[in-house]
């Protein structure tokens, strides 16, 4: 096992109350509906667009979002685990990220009594220079306590959009 070095990841857990292959497909396939609006979550701010996972080894995520008449695709990953329903993992590249610099995103769904939990680990983080625009300012224990907030506050909406869909657990 590899040591984790300090600043390097944050972490997010939820319970979701659907089986895992159905939370499985809710992150993946419906990333869209319950990933946040707004420019903390998305590039396109309050701009009309979307959030694509393409469900494949090698498939993107990406943000299609209209600007000024203009239709503008951002590639912020690649897929680079796909092992449908216990394991996703993509890279992630943000907009500041220069040519070569990126992060890894692995996502875990494991079976539970009242669903599946699915944990988000973050990593790569500590790869980047301390005064990378990515970080804000934040010092690194700031930044990674700030990244894990922000995954749980998307996984708050997971959470909420599955659990609007009423299926039992069978």
């Amino acid at each position: 096992m590899t040591a984790v070095r300090p600043g390097d990841q944050a972490r997010a857990t939820v319970l979701v109350a659907v089986p895992p292959d159905v939370a499985f497909r809710v992150f993946t396939e419906e990333i869209d509906q319950w990933w946040r609006r707004g420019l903390k979550y998305r590039v396109a701010g309050g701009n009309r667009g979307f959030i694509h996972l393409e469900p494949k080894l090698g498939g993107r995520l990406y943000e299609s979002f209209e600007t000024k008449g203009t239709t503008r695709v951002l590639e912020t990953g690649t897929v680079t685990v796909w092992e449908p329903p216990s394991r996703l993992a993509f890279e992630w590249r943000g907009v500041a990220f220069a040519q070569g610099e990126r992060t890894e995103v692995d996502v875990q769904f494991e079976p539970s009594p009242s669903g599946t939990t699915v944990t988000v680990t973050h990593r790569g983080w500590a790869s980047l220079r301390p005064d990378h625009p990515v970080r804000h300012g934040q010092d690194v224990p700031a930044f990674i306590r700030m990244m894990g907030l922000w995954w749980g506050e998307l996984l708050t909406s997971l959470r909420e959009h599955a659990a609007g869909r009423n299926m039992p657990l069978a």
